[in-house]
């Protein structure tokens, strides 16, 4: 083979820069696929494609049992990977080494590997974009591609000798457990702020909030919320059909309920554009810095999030309802629709069927309780600098994500296949 096609990655530790290229092999010839072949025990713990969330192992504890009817067929070993045969192939994949003494079965959503030489380093390399294009390359379906076991075991993986190997996966590894530690104190920030909340808003039934801040004292008022508020959605008549929608920058960000995160934050990279026309016929949905928007319809109902720093003109679609605030505090507003009162009034409000509706009418009629404006500014500006620390967090794990990334296109071979 010549040196311009040997199979080598642009990266490597110094200690192998001489050694010999890369091998390719089948993944049967570096793993073995399913092997376990062992009777389940009489109770396990299992392991689904919901309890596995980006490389962790979520706190969902499924008890099964071998006398019960259970998709689950493999029993689990330190060190083994479960590899998810049905999309998306980088996201719910597991490293299995457990630090406690249950039996965990995975389920047959995933195969089971374990590597003859290095799992640590399988681990890492199946989330390489050339080995994920070659899965898609194999799967079969349409509405949910997947892949079976006998096809994943023919699929061609690079690997170098055991001693790389090990290298490659210590580094990556190393900054798997950083971002981990990062997104431990995400989860840690997230906690706090939804304790705060639990204790800087009244209780249901009450009037006043456990937590205060000093100077303040006497109950809360019970209000309406429209008075309060203006609550505004898309008029049925200047509804808008596929040929209003256009590229960016041909018109205006129609918002979702897909550009509100569960967290309440906003995501503008995946948006619908709709004509300036559409954007201009219906002025009292443009959105402002200062303005709640809130989910109506759909199963996402009661999702809200704050509107601030926004880049872009925007609207909203007939999904969501602008609720812009008139007398209280902004962010406090926002808070409030969030918390745990509003969010109950939404469900023993809301209209079932096929689709789930909340009407403008029912919104402007929820009881709420709120301080003078001096205390709902000082509880915005203490969980506002508690969302700042929280974006601040996202941030960070986005950059050593980002910086992951990086490492394994130059850690890895590059290659055609």
């Amino acid at each position: 083979m010549s040196k311009e096609n040997e199979i080598v990655p642009e990266l490597r530790f110094p200690e192998f820069t001489d050694s010999s290229e890369w091998k390719e092999k089948p993944l049967d010839e570096v793993c073995n696929v399913n092997p376990s072949k062992k009777e389940l025990p009489n109770e396990f713990i299992y392991i689904d494609i919901e309890s596995v969330e980006s490389g962790r192992l979520l706190k969902r504890n499924v008890i099964g049992s071998k006398n019960a009817p259970s998709r689950a067929q493999r029993l689990l070993k330190s060190g083994d990977i479960i590899f998810q045969m049905v999309r998306p192939y980088q996201k719910n994949n597991y490293y299995f080494k457990p630090n406690d003494t249950h039996s965990y079965v995975a389920s047959t959503g995933y195969a089971q590997l374990r590597a003859l030489e290095s799992n640590a380093y399988l681990f890492q390399y199946l989330h390489t974009d050339s080995f994920v294009k070659r899965v898609l390359e194999r799967c079969t379906g349409s509405n949910y591609p997947a892949i079976n076991s006998t096809s994943l075991s023919k699929v061609i993986v690079e690997i170098p000798s055991e001693k790389e190997q090990q290298k490659i996966a210590d580094c990556l590894s190393s900054l798997d457990a950083l971002i981990a530690a990062h997104r431990d104190k995400l989860d840690a920030l997230r906690e706090h702020k939804k304790g705060l909340m639990q204790n800087l808003f009244p209780q249901e039934g009450e009037r006043v909030p456990r937590y205060r801040f000093a100077g303040f004292e006497g109950a809360w008022e019970e209000q309406v919320l429209g008075n309060l508020i203006d609550v505004k959605g898309r008029i049925g008549y200047r509804g808008y059909t596929r040929k209003d929608i256009v590229n960016k920058g041909d018109g205006a960000i129609s918002m979702s309920p897909s550009n509100i995160d569960e967290n309440g934050s906003l995501n503008f990279e995946k948006s619908t554009y709709i004509s300036w026309h559409k954007y201009e016929e219906s002025p009292e949905i443009m959105l402002r810095d200062g303005f709640t928007v809130l989910v109506k319809t759909g199963s996402s109902f009661g999702k809200a999030a704050f509107i601030s720093d926004l880049k872009e003109k925007a609207t909203i679609n007939p999904q969501l309802v602008v609720l812009k605030p008139e007398a209280i505090h902004p962010r406090f507003l926002f808070l409030m629709v969030a918390n745990a009162s509003i969010q109950k009034q939404i469900r023993e409000t809301v209209v079932g069927g096929a689709i789930p509706t909340l009407s403008q009418a029912s919104i402007a009629a929820f009881k709420v309780v709120a301080p003078k404006p001096e205390e709902q500014q000082k509880i915005a500006e203490c969980l506002s600098s508690v969302d700042e620390l929280i974006t601040a967090q996202e941030d960070r794990i986005a950059q050593l994500q980002e910086h992951k990334r990086g490492l394994m296109q130059g850690l890895f071979p590059k290659t055609n296949g």
